[in-house]
């Protein structure tokens, strides 16, 4: 296996088990030799993780690759701790031939160790033993002269130095704890590397299970034990929107709701908010967290309106903090306050929100204060937990080079930070509209009657990052109650309703039957009815607008034949747009319609029945009925599914903002439709 490939591999190991390390946290790096294109000799090479690269899902074009010569130069050159952040713009002199990926500033760690293979993780066993406010001496007793502790530093060019200064001081040590922070291993090869990393790891985790006290978050307090599960989960949905509306003040958020066992022990116990207050530590866990999360003081059973009161009150009081924590700390060169809102809100009882402009940076947000959780216990267990002074959070959280790095972010989507709702999604136009909303940027719940159809089109679009498959009768009010639930728990709130689920039966009035009136306008009107009371419940309380689509027909306007109850319902659905836009209007919330016509492709309605039904009305085979369409269009052109997410992305991506109550046809041009 080459240099390479066994560093990968190595990296996945280590990045699959999260009890080594967090999402995109830490690095691992190998030393090796390569053919120089140029002089056609070898030359040493360092390979490590860029910047922003996840250790379980590490690919080779994840790894920088530097010449090792001229790394190792750089000590000779470098100007002092206060000048060190220069020193990663001098890597990019350093790097062999276009050189992978970007750097991280890590990198001088694994370049001035002399070892040919470093890794350097953020376990939370080690964590624990890091934030230990007796750490120094907790190590020394864990590990014996076999790991040294390494003082807290900013990570850059002087901890790699201090980190090589061990190396070569103990040949005998296989790793260092480094204060506040993780840990680094190193070994003559990849396996020892790996091994020694582990052993770090495990004999850290032996000692705290053996060393540590049974309660070190203190006794339960009952008025904080964690509700039933079906009542907490209800709790959750419902808190979930008005809580994304707060911290969505400054830039739309997306959310993420966690339950769990750790979340829920730590918020019943007497020592969380001492323990909360004081914030997280290790630079990955505060970047994604804040400095530290906001925290409901009231009891698990608290009414639920006195419980938005005092988040509201909380919610202020966060943002007004957390603007005194920037005055006090920024200097002239700082980057501007970014926003004051949290990153995490705790609550007692329910559990944990965490938000991100993503879903996978909230989803990775809660992630990181389990992991922060985890380390307090450690810590909490066998010392005090005693993280980093807020002083050094403020230069992590506010670093020029942290900066640097949001500035490569790719510019958000029309559509970022936006949860969609569409109903049947599992086909068709639903599918259409899904796949285009979640392509520009949008969280999507693929809400269809058929669960595995839609779990087939939320597959398609991505993992449950992007895209959740939900199973809805849009007839019932209880199915569609628990879709909208489900969305929020899910995404954190709502802010797109797409009402597309429907069917249609073509039959003459003489054979239209009451079962075929029904089916059709409990799907069609009750249906789009029932969607859009429950998301607005959400929308008016999330307080953040939104916007509720429905796929009507040009039906809803032109008298075709045979076709009673299909267009009495699609009409039904066109008054409810107008009504809807009308009631709806002062909560910022737009309601529009589209009317498309002809979709015969793709589409589940045609193919389930109506596109023979509607063919041997029109005496033509059903095979050509989408051709027939286009040719008695203004445009002579077919409408696809396609077509039709179109014209929903332009009603909802923001160009339209001032649009409500609008019908956009979308059937190539029917001059008996055009809207009067």
């Amino acid at each position: 296996m080459s240099t390479v490939d066994d560093l990968v591999a190595r990296s996945r190991r280590l990045g699959a088990d999260p009890r080594n390390t967090n999402y995109a946290g830490g690095n691992t790096s190998a030393k090796g030799q390569a053919i120089d294109p140029v002089t056609g000799y070898p030359v040493d090479l360092l390979w490590v993780k860029g910047s922003g690269g996840d250790l379980g899902t590490l690919a080779p074009a994840g790894l920088a690759v530097l010449r090792l010569d001229r790394l190792r130069a750089l000590a000779d050159s470098y100007p002092g701790v206060e000048r060190e952040d220069e020193m990663v713009g001098a890597f990019d002199y350093c790097l062999h031939g276009r050189g992978g990926a970007a750097p991280s500033i890590d990198t001088a760690m694994h370049g001035l160790v002399d070892a040919a293979h470093v890794d350097h993780l953020h376990p939370d066993a080690g964590i624990a033993l890091a934030t230990a406010a007796d750490g120094p001496v907790l190590t020394r007793e864990c590990f014996g002269e076999r790991v040294e502790w390494v003082p807290w530093r900013r990570p850059g060019f002087q901890l790699g130095l201090d980190i090589a200064g061990v190396r070569q001081r103990n040949p005998a040590a296989i790793g260092v704890i480094l204060g506040g922070h993780g840990i680094t291993a190193w070994g003559a090869t990849s396996d020892e590397c790996e091994s020694r990393s582990l052993t770090i790891i495990r004999t850290a985790q032996e000692f705290i299970d053996a060393r540590g006290r049974a309660d070190p978050f203190g006794a339960a307090v009952p008025e904080w034990a964690p509700l039933p599960g079906p009542q907490r989960r209800a709790r959750a949905a419902a808190l979930a929107p008005f809580l994304r509306g707060l911290v969505s003040t400054t830039a739309r958020q997306v959310g993420h709701y966690t339950g769990s066992a750790p979340v829920l022990d730590f918020l019943a116990r007497a020592e969380h908010p001492r323990l909360a207050a004081l914030g997280t530590s290790c630079p990955d866990h505060f970047l994604r967290t804040k400095v530290r999360p906001l925290v409901l003081d009231l009891p698990a059973a608290a009414d639920p309106d006195a419980v938005e009161a005092r988040l509201v009150e909380l919610h202020a009081a966060y943002r007004a903090e957390y603007a005194a924590y920037y005055a006090r700390h920024a200097t002239a060169g700082s980057p501007r306050m970014r926003g004051a809102d949290p990153a995490v809100v705790l609550v007692p009882g329910i559990g944990m929100f965490s938000f991100g402009r993503d879903k996978q940076t909230a989803r990775v947000a809660g992630e990181f204060y389990v992991n922060a959780i985890n380390a307090m216990r450690g810590a909490e267990a066998v010392s005090r937990y005693a993280p980093i002074d807020e002083s050094e959070k403020f230069r992590i959280e506010y670093w020029a080079l942290e900066e640097a790095k949001l500035g490569r972010l790719p510019a958000p989507k029309p559509l970022a930070a936006r949860v969609a709702l569409v109903t049947g999604a599992g086909s068709g136009i639903g599918r259409a509209i899904a796949h285009r909303l979640a392509a520009e940027g949008a969280c999507v719940a693929v809400a269809d009657r058929d669960s595995e159809a839609a779990g087939r089109v939320a597959a398609e679009i991505g993992n449950a990052d992007v895209a959740v498959p939900v199973e809805v009768d849009v007839t019932g009010e209880a199915a569609v109650a628990a879709a909208v639930e489900a969305t929020c728990l899910a995404f954190g709130g709502l802010d797109l309703v797409v009402n597309n689920a429907g069917l249609s039966v073509s039959k003459p009035l003489t054979e239209t039957s009451t079962v075929d009136w029904d089916r059709q306008h409990g799907v069609l009107a009750r249906g789009s009815f029932l969607v859009s009371r429950e998301s607005a419940k959400v929308l008016i309380r999330q307080r953040l607008g939104g916007d509720l689509v429905y796929i009507c027909s040009k039906n809803a306007v032109f008298a075709g034949p045979d076709n009673i109850a299909y267009g009495a319902a699609k009409a039904d659905q066109a008054h409810q747009v107008r009504l809807l836009a009308a009631e709806l209007g002062e909560y910022g919330i737009r309601v529009n319609g589209v009317n498309p016509d002809g979709v015969v492709r793709g589409s589940g309605i045609f193919a389930g029945g109506w596109g023979a039904q509607r063919a041997a009305v029109y005496g033509v085979p059903e095979e050509e009925l989408g051709a027939y369409y286009a040719r008695r269009t203004l445009l002579k052109l077919e409408v696809l599914p396609e077509h039709v997410a179109n014209a929903v992305f332009v009603l909802t991506a923001g160009e339209l903002s001032h649009t409500t109550g609008v019908h956009l046809p979308v059937d190539a041009g029917v001059p008996a439709a055009f809207l009067r």
